[in-house]
């Protein structure tokens, strides 16, 4: 891409993000994304299509400066000629609790901005409150650490582990442990989002909803709305993007308070599609809980035919092996979610490969889905957890982008979950996969 078309687009942008946040320009309480208000007397059935048409996908620089990061090559020369001018949402690209590089994980906001950032398919992670309704939380109990619970008197009252000040004369750290099942809807739904971190060193409630890592920002966290699932399911319509909510492991015991048990929180997921008036094929389930995926699989099949079988075991022959493999796909699981390294491997020349639980894996007609990038802050040290089986071929933030190539053309993977979606949404674009 010449230098004049990315200083361009990367302008208008920054322009666009200007005129949003200008001083003065505070939103009413009924604010929704810009487009969206003249869809509310559009059919349901016809919101995929009248979103698509509508939004346009912004990718801001950050694609661009991975590319200029990148090791000289015939993939750098093919992502910087990419024609970007017409950009296509694609189901590559999959917001990972929306955008939560820079937004509040599972708020209003995080999602729009994945959505903008032309995410095919955006994640709600599911957890239940103490009235048992859905809602939006990466764990059911992270309310301490992702919103602002611990500075609200009353409910942090009614946390498990209320907070409790750090010890500074003898190093002892704060706690706190706040789940989404200690409190009612209601009451979830009166907290703010917030980026996931806190200060373990606090003496006070407010310190402790600081420590967003250095690599992350504050700048979009002045506004975190908290959603429920059919709140997200509905927004997620009107903004023309696909679903896959992952039905999260509780940390109570189940059956919770006796009567309500894992089936019934798997059913009442899907239930809330099926009200929607969702198409099966628009959901992918997910779950790290096998028996939740064999549900979906035999109760409801229209659904259990796109559940994802997050695998988070730790590799070892037998799990690796083709046989488990074909054992899984003999019980009716299609897809399978891995974290990315398990993909992955170095060859004798150092160059990133395949590794035998991906070839094993498409071998017996599995289809596969990579977590996560745009997760590890900056590359340069190797990457961290997400890179560990690579960590030799990572040395600067543009390698990201050849993972993902690999990932793409060599593993086949049909999907990549990213925390800043812009970055997988220009792959897909410049490689033409994943159309919505």
């Amino acid at each position: 891409m010449k230098l004049r078309t990315i200083l361009g687009l990367s302008l208008c942008s920054a322009a666009l993000s200007v005129a949003q946040a200008a001083p003065g320009k505070s939103h009413p309480e009924s604010w929704v994304p810009p487009g969206l208000d003249d869809w509310k007397d559009v059919p349901a059935q016809s919101w995929h299509k009248r979103a698509a048409d509508k939004q346009p996908i912004h990718l801001g620089p950050r694609p661009f400066w991975l590319v200029d990061n990148m090791d000289e090559g015939p993939l750098k020369e093919r992502l910087q000629s990419c024609n970007t001018r017409h950009l296509k949402r694609s189901d590559f690209s999959i917001g990972h609790r929306g955008a939560p590089l820079q937004f509040p994980e599972h708020t209003k906001e995080s999602y729009v901005a994945a959505a903008q950032m032309g995410a095919g398919i955006v994640e709600c992670d599911v957890a239940f409150t103490k009235d048992r309704e859905l809602v939006c939380r990466h764990a059911q109990n992270d309310l301490h650490t992702t919103t602002n619970i611990v500075a609200v008197p009353e409910l942090n009252a009614k946390c498990t582990q209320p907070f409790v000040p750090a010890d500074l004369a003898s190093g002892t750290p704060a706690r706190a442990e706040c789940r989404t099942s200690d409190i009612t809807l209601a009451e979830f739904k009166s907290l703010k989002g917030k980026m996931d971190a806190y200060n373990p060193m606090a003496t006070t409630p407010e310190e402790y909803l600081a420590g967003t890592a250095d690599w992350r920002t504050d700048l979009y966290a002045s506004r975190g709305t908290l959603m429920t699932h059919k709140e997200s399911i509905e927004l997620f319509k009107a903004l023309g993007v696909k679903f896959t909510p992952e039905l999260k492991t509780p940390v109570v015991d189940m059956p919770f308070e006796g009567d309500y048990s894992q089936q019934d929180y798997a059913r009442q997921m899907i239930e809330d599609y099926l009200d929607a008036g969702v198409r099966p094929r628009d959901v992918w389930p997910q779950s790290f809980n096998l028996d939740d995926v064999l549900f979906w699989v035999n109760e409801t099949p229209r659904f259990g035919r796109q559940a994802v079988f997050l695998d988070q075991s730790v590799p070892t022959p037998e799990n690796t092996s083709l046989a488990n493999m074909e054992r899984l796909k003999a019980q009716g699981v299609n897809i399978l979610a891995p974290a990315l390294w398990k993909m992955l491997t170095l060859d004798s020349y150092g160059e990133i490969v395949p590794s035998e639980y991906a070839e094993n894996a498409r071998t017996a007609g599995l289809d596969l889905i990579a977590w996560t990038v745009e997760r590890s802050g900056p590359l340069e040290n190797g990457g961290g957890w997400y890179y560990q089986t690579v960590t030799d071929a990572i040395n600067n933030d543009g390698d990201m982008l050849t993972v993902i190539d690999v990932l793409a053309r060599e593993v086949g993977v049909i999907g990549i979950f990213s925390d800043w979606p812009a970055t997988t949404t220009f792959y897909a674009n410049c490689m033409g996969l994943g159309r919505h």
